[in-house]
C-alpha cells in the first residue's frame, strides 16, 4: 500500500479535508487538516478516520496508523 492510496481514499471518502501522509507498506503517518473533524473529541476524530480505513486494517494491508488533526487556523498559525 502507497500513501497516495490512502491520501486519494481518505480525502475522497471525507470532503473538505485535506490529508498529509507519510510512510509505506503497512505503516502510516496522517495529518489531517479539517475544521469539521478538529471540533470533535480525539477519539471521534480517530474514529472517523478508522471507519474509512477498518477494511484495510482487517487485511492486514494496514497494520498502524498515527494521527495528528489540525483546524486549518491552527495549522496556519504553526507555519
Amino acid at each position: 500500500m502507497q500513501a497516495v492510496e490512502v491520501k486519494s481514499f481518505l480525502e475522497g471518502k471525507l470532503p473538505g479535508t485535506v490529508i498529509e501522509v507519510e510512510g509505506e507498506g503497512c505503516n502510516f503517518q496522517l495529518n489531517v487538516f479539517s475544521d469539521e473533524l478538529a471540533a470533535l473529541s480525539p477519539v471521534k476524530r480517530q474514529q472517523s478516520i478508522y471507519a474509512h480505513l477498518n477494511p484495510w486494517i482487517a487485511d492486514g494491508s494496514i497494520h498502524a496508523v498515527t494521527m495528528k488533526f489540525f483546524s486549518r487556523a491552527a495549522w496556519a498559525e504553526r507555519t
